[in-house]
């Protein structure tokens, strides 16, 4: 009998090119779905006597995640592995092949009913994305990407807090008095040049030349270069020596700890998770103000495209003036 009740359900074993030939065996809730089956198994082998239907993929998202992380993720600059390990672990570790759009979209209401932000999980979402597509690209996943179709958050713009003339003035006496011998020129270097505190407390000597700061090793990948002040770079220079030229060329040791706390005690109040990166925010937003050109920011800061620097447009004194004289109104006489 091709179609028996079992207790499983409903089980189709069918040989469709005779006895000896290829034998397909699968089980069904339903006596319906076991016959539809039945019959589209002999309509492949009546049109392709060779044909062997899809092995069902039972790797886990994890066992994925791994692949991904060998053959790609471990060449990358972000670590993105552990974030892409908890995960896994957070949604059960399903089967690779059983996760859809639903599935994963049951998963973000589950982490923003627990307190996690929109940001973080688009920043999961867009990582477990690439893992498909990578794992496409290289052959080594053949399905559709199942959180492709799946939109990210709308995330409304964050306030990007910047010191003030007078702030900058008190953080700096703040830092003076710090009994860090470093962070006074690190805040320095970040408020004259745009940094990142990583950037900038990696600084070595080698990297001062003819009037510039050269970085490397950065964020997008890219070097580049900034002009300095030259009483900036006789800070630097001097604060060289006086450390005793240390082996691994370094100016600086790690500070992030002393520069919190004295900002502490300064009145300054910022957005969470701004403390260092205010220094870089107040660069470019005060180069805004005075004039400074978009494209040029966003070579200064390294942005991978303008659409990061567009978030100080804003601040020019120019901004959306053409608004006033090109609009139908202004020709009109009005009163």
């Amino acid at each position: 009998m091709a179609i028996k009740k079992t207790e499983a359900g409903w089980q189709v074993d069918i040989q469709p090119g005779g006895r000896g030939g290829k034998r397909f065996r699968k089980s069904f809730p339903t006596k319906l779905e076991a016959k539809q089956w039945e019959n589209w198994i002999k309509a492949k082998i009546l049109k392709n006597p060779d044909w062997q239907p899809e092995r069902k993929d039972s790797r886990t998202l994890l066992e994925l995640v791994q692949l991904w992380e060998r053959l790609h993720g471990c060449n990358l600059k972000s670590r993105n592995y552990p974030r892409l390990k908890r995960l896994c672990e957070t949604m059960g570790n399903p089967i690779a092949a059983d996760l859809t759009p639903e599935s994963f979209s049951k998963y973000r209401e589950k982490r923003l009913a627990t307190g996690i932000s929109p940001n973080t999980i688009n920043r999961e979402h867009a990582t477990l994305r690439s893992v498909f597509n990578e794992l496409k690209r290289l052959g080594h996943w053949t399905k559709p990407n199942p959180v492709q179709s799946i939109r990210r958050f709308k995330i409304d713009d964050k306030e990007l807090a910047f010191l003030t003339g007078a702030q900058i003035d008190e953080l700096l006496n703040a830092l003076r008095a710090s009994q860090s011998e470093d962070i006074y020129l690190v805040a320095l270097v970040c408020l004259a040049t745009g940094a990142r505190w990583g950037e900038a407390v990696g600084l070595r000597f080698s990297q001062i030349r003819h009037g510039k700061l050269h970085f490397s090793g950065t964020k997008s990948g890219k070097n580049r270069s900034v002009p300095i002040d030259e009483r900036l770079e006789k800070l630097l220079l001097a604060h060289w020596s006086k450390k005793g030229k240390r082996t691994d060329g370094r100016l600086f040791g790690s500070c992030m700890s002393a520069f919190r706390r004295a900002l502490g005690k300064t009145s300054i109040s910022l957005p969470p998770r701004q403390a260092t990166h205010v220094l870089r925010h107040t660069f470019a937003s005060h180069f805004m103000m005075n004039g400074g050109n978009i494209l040029a920011l966003q070579r200064i800061l390294g942005h991978a495209n303008l659409t990061m620097t567009m978030r100080y447009a804003h601040l020019a004194p120019d901004h959306l003036e053409e608004a006033r004289k090109l609009n139908p109104v202004s020709a009109l006489t009005l009163g």
